[in-house]
């Protein structure tokens, strides 16, 4: 469920239904009235929506997408709220029920219970273990990158991000040029409720070719960053075909499809893009059928023929 922008949803509610916040906008547009006057009804709206997926359809659990864009000013947030009434449900039910949010935030108060002052969120990403361990085996250092390779001690930051869960922990972000986050306290608040992983759907989407790693690095690469995940305790994620490392692109900037394929080919067909310590200086134009088609599984093939050892380790 998403959150954040409920992108979906915004496309078709009228403008004057209070739903909207035109003063809350985040970059996927107008924000969801989550704190402003007529708010409750929303909030109500979104929470009978969550927990009817949980009741209705039985899933065991939501994704809470880019919580970190919710501007929620209210006494009571409506992730503690949303966490309360599903916690109600998993009684009701009789069966454990999870929320897992996606932050970039480092507060650790997302997964705190709520006894402890926190919202009580079942877990959370933790893009800080995966920046840590992708700058120390692949040698990027590029954008948020920058943080965990300063002065070439990477190894050093790998290190205490597993230790501590989180790197930012109220510390100097160069790349946000501020402080950034909170520390964790390791002894009260379990590994499990951060999400360690190798790769995700942003992490891959976003660069700017949307290559996955099995197309940069060495199979000997992917399994230390596999077996770095794994072998850590906090609860592992596997991006999908990660276990074999499928030769097709995945840009989050062609997610949709769109009218415009129907288009000609316009003579620049790429965009220009920054470049940035080896980042390409050019980048596919958004919203083609090439683009969207591109991962496709059938007749995928591995882009690397030795991939046993990474096999093996994503495998257990």
């Amino acid at each position: 469920m998403r959150c954040s922008t409920i992108s979906g949803l915004r496309e078709t509610i009228c403008p004057d239904s209070g739903l909207t916040c035109p003063r809350r906008a985040t970059r996927g547009g107008e924000g969801i009235n989550i704190a402003d006057a007529d708010s409750d009804e929303v909030r109500r709206y979104i929470i009978g929506a969550a927990l009817r997926w949980m009741r209705e359809f039985h899933a065991d659990g939501l994704r809470l997408d880019a919580v970190h864009a919710l501007v929620d000013t209210t006494a009571v947030p409506i992730l503690e709220e949303l966490a309360t009434e599903t916690d109600w449900l998993s009684k009701q039910v009789g069966r454990p029920l999870s929320l897992v949010a996606e932050s970039d935030l480092n507060d650790p108060r997302l997964i705190t219970p709520r006894d402890g002052g926190g919202y009580g969120i079942t877990a959370q990403w933790d893009d800080d273990i995966h920046h840590a361990i992708h700058t120390a085996v692949s040698g990027e250092r590029q954008g948020y990158y920058a943080d965990f390779g300063a002065n070439s001690d990477s190894m050093a930051t790998l290190a205490h991000t597993l230790r501590r869960g989180f790197f930012h922990a109220g510390t100097y972000s160069s790349f946000r040029r501020r402080r950034h986050g909170r520390p964790l306290d390791t002894a009260t608040i379990p590994a499990t409720r951060l999400l360690a992983y190798t790769c995700t759907h942003d992490q891959v989407g976003n660069r700017a070719l949307g290559d996955r790693p099995s197309q940069n690095l060495t199979s000997g690469q992917l399994a230390i960053k596999a077996a770095l995940v794994l072998g850590s305790p906090y609860t592992a994620m596997l991006f999908m075909g990660e276990e074999w490392g499928p030769a097709v692109l995945f840009s989050s900037s062609a997610r949709t499809p769109s009218p415009s394929w129907r288009l000609p080919p316009r003579r620049d067909a790429k965009r220009s893009s920054p470049s940035t310590d080896g980042m390409p200086t050019r980048s596919p134009i958004p919203k083609i059928r090439r683009l969207f088609c591109a991962p496709n599984w059938f007749g995928a093939k591995a882009i690397q023929a030795s991939m046993p050892s990474y096999c093996a380790s994503t495998a257990i």
